[in-house]
Formats: structure tokens, sequence, C-alpha cells
């Protein structure tokens, strides 16, 4: 870098995973950085701030500190309408976000990203477990996890295989993955788009702003919000659609109990009674994770035998314990009514069913007809349940309010009989109970393994 010249500074706001990753990444590269936190920095990132030699405050921002930054690298979690935010605004400061920083450095490497409402993580997940089976030097990032930025920072790889949401595309500049994929538009977040399904869908859309016709996207045929939004749309990109209703030409269909994967030359068949990950749902992500790995050229199989032996990830529909007969299933990551509807979807048994924490503006009408076919009781676990209660009440003979996981688990397994399932897809944040998502599927593990 020139001695002459101003040091670029990055201000970053948020000092989350992404966040310090971000701050790692920028210091790297000869950036003059500085973290900015409202709340309180959490010990073990303060140590990676303080290794690093890198400049924070917390509990407050210094409007002075930020405001003389070239570029702003803000954290998912932070809304435009934040005060901060505004002012930056207001100056004219470019503002990033982490993914768009970990792009402009990530070198020859490759990028396969991965978006939607629902399904996001568990088809990352697949199409990354895929890749480590055909031996590929991949690392799983974005909001799974670990910090994009930081993975290229500390441990580059040949490819990456990123989780990205709504909240990290509002702010991307020229992010541009090899092979995107949009899995499904449902209605969530809302509250940070204006109560507008339209800027929500548009910033879905934003995965393939950059791509160019060297690029693939890979997107559901069969969601509606998609395929509309299509139509308004030239494609930059080759379009690679996925189906459970009709058969394709490119891409993948499911007809009856077989899998088709047709990509360039390459023809992959497989029975869905043979994925690892059951469910309807599932029978889409996984088509979603083989023609990704398909289009990377890894061999059918390899995809073959990676769909039959993955391992479903922690919180999302994962069996706990069968107790006296009872199955426990925590869910605990099925923070929306979609992800809800999907879990009661795959129940073929009769279910006890654990809802409740901090709504999004929740309308449970979606999961209604679900509910009734299938579920004989609701154990509630949050901190106001009126909502839940007065749109199920006409619906399911037995609701109980509870307000722990301890309690949830024992009201539960006194409704079950042998036979049932109990499962915890609560449909909302978990904010009011605890920590976050994992915190709430842990404590209900180690409830069920208490009974």
């Amino acid at each position: 870098m020139n001695t002459n010249s101003k040091q670029h500074r990055l201000v970053i706001l948020g000092s989350g995973e992404s966040g310090v990753g971000a701050a790692l990444l920028g210091k790297q590269k000869g950036y003059e950085v500085f973290v900015s936190d409202g709340g309180k920095i959490k010990d073990g990132y303060k140590k990676e701030l303080e290794a690093a030699g890198i400049a924070f405050e917390e509990g407050g921002h210094t409007e002075a500190l930020i405001l003389n930054a070239d570029e702003v690298c803000k954290s998912p979690g932070i809304p435009e309408k934040a005060e901060m935010m505004k002012k930056i605004r207001a100056k004219g400061i470019e503002v990033i976000s982490e993914v768009e920083l970990a792009y402009r450095f990530k070198g020859d490497s490759k990028i396969i990203a991965i978006t939607g409402s629902n399904g996001k993580s568990t088809t990352t997940s697949l199409i990354y477990h895929i890749c480590i089976t055909a031996g590929l030097d991949a690392a799983l990032v974005g909001n799974i996890g670990y910090s994009f930025a930081k993975q290229i920072a500390e441990d580059p790889k040949a490819w990456y295989i990123a989780e990205i949401s709504s909240f990290q595309l509002d702010d991307i500049k020229t992010f541009r993955p090899d092979v995107s994929v949009l899995l499904n538009i449902t209605e969530d977040h809302l509250d940070r788009y204006e109560y507008k399904f339209e800027n929500y869908i548009n910033a879905k859309f934003k995965i393939i702003q950059n791509q160019t016709m060297e690029d693939h996207f890979i997107y559901c045929l069969d969601d509606e919000v998609i395929t509309s939004k299509l139509s308004t749309l030239i494609l930059p990109t080759n379009p690679l659609p996925f189906s459970m209703k009709q058969e394709l030409k490119k891409g993948g269909y499911i007809k009856g109990d077989q899998m088709m994967l047709r990509i360039q030359e390459e023809r992959v068949s497989m029975s869905i009674y043979d994925f690892a990950l059951k469910g309807k749902h599932n029978n889409y992500n996984t088509m979603a994770a083989g023609i990704a790995a398909a289009t990377i050229g890894i061999r059918k199989e390899k995809i073959r035998e990676a769909v039959k032996n993955f391992h479903s990830l922690e919180h999302r529909m994962e069996f706990v314990a069968m107790v006296r007969g009872v199955e426990f299933i925590n869910d605990s990551k099925a923070t929306n009514v979609n992800s809800t509807w999907y879990a009661l979807e795959s129940m073929n048994k009769p279910t006890v069913l654990v809802l409740g924490g901090t709504d999004k503006g929740n309308d449970y009408g979606l999961i209604a007809d679900l509910v009734k076919e299938k579920v004989k009781a609701i154990v509630c676990m949050g901190v106001d349940n009126q909502k839940i209660i007065a749109a199920f009440k006409d619906l399911v003979p037995v609701i109980v309010e509870t307000d722990s996981a301890k309690k949830a688990v024992n009201a539960s397994f006194k409704l079950a009989e042998k036979g049932d399932v109990v499962l915890l897809s609560p449909a909302c944040a978990s904010f009011d109970l605890f920590k976050n998502y994992e915190d709430r599927g842990c404590q209900f593990k180690d409830a069920v393994k208490e009974l």
C-alpha cells in the first residue's frame, strides 16, 4: 500500500460472528478498522479483537468515530431505521455487508450461495456434505455459523458454500456467486421491509443481480412467488429449475418416487426413499443440493452416496429420544409459521405440538388445516400465548400454557400416549424465554433426557 495515501477506514457496526470476521479480514488487508457495538461485546469476540489489535467500543456508538469512515460494514441484524444508520446514509458513506467484504478478497475461489425463507441451513449443509464427500476443498460459511470473512482471513478454501439471508443481500454491491440457489419465498421478516412483501422478494432476488451467463441460478419452479417475479425479469444467468409437479428438460424433478437431475451431460436418478432427509419439503432441498453439486461437476456416485448418509442439522427436525413409546423431535429452528407447516406436513403420527415465543406478526391460519388433521394437543411455551390460544381453541381439544422448556416437556409427556410424537416446532422467535433458538432446543432436549 502506498504510504502517502490515507489508510482506508472501515467501520464495523455490530460485533457478532459476521462483524468480528469482517474486522479480522479488514485488518489483515491493511484497512484501518474500528468496531462499534451499541450493546455488549461477547468475551470471546473481544479477545479476538484485542489479539488482532483492532480498536472497538461497546455499549454505545461514538458518532465522530463512525461518521469519519470511508466505508461502513453493518451487521445483518441492524435495521435501516436505526438512528446511526440514518446518519451514515445522510452523509453518503458507502455501506456494505460482511459477505460483500468477503467477496472482495475471495481470490480465485468459487461460491455456491443459498437463500430462501425456509430450508436454507439444511440445503447449505447438504451441499457442503456432498462437496466434502467428493473431496473438494470447501468451507461452510455465512448465516449458518462461521463468518465468511473470517474463513477467508484464517483458512481460505477453493469453494465456499454460503448460506445468505435477505439482510446480508440488502448490502451487496459486487457479490457474485458462481452458483446461486433460491429455494422459496414466503412472508417473513416483513418488519424489516416496511411490511411490503415486494421489498422482501426483491432482496432475495439480489442473489442473481451480478451473475453472468458463466453462472447458474437454481430455483424452485413450484414456488409461485418466484415464478411470478421471474416473469418480469430478463435473467442474466443460466436457469436450472426444479419441480415436483412437472418433468423438466434441464434442472431437476421428482416423478413418482424417482428424482431425476439433468445437468449438461450428467444424468442422475435416485429413489426418494434413499434420501437421508424425509418429508416433501426435504425432497425440494435435496433436489436443489443435487443440482448444485452436478452443476460444479461432482460425479453422480458421490452425489448419491452423500444424499444417502447425510445427518440432519441440530434443532431442525432432530430426533431427540423415544421415551415409553413417545417420540420427541426438536425443531426449535422453526422460527416462523411456514417452517412449522413443513414440520407438521411430515408428521405421520398423532402429534403433541409445542408452540410459542416471540411472535413476528404470525398468521396461524396457514397451519390451521394441518393442526386440525394431525395435532391432538398444543403446549404453549412462551410469555404471552393469547394469540396461539385464540387461533387454535376451536381446532384442538387441549391447549396447555407453560413458561419453561422443562414444564413444556413434562406437560407434553403427560398428554402423549404410546405411538404419539411430541414436536417442538415453535413458529416463533425464542427471545422471550431463551437466548436464541439453539438455547431453546438444548433446554428442550435436556428436559426430555430427564424424563
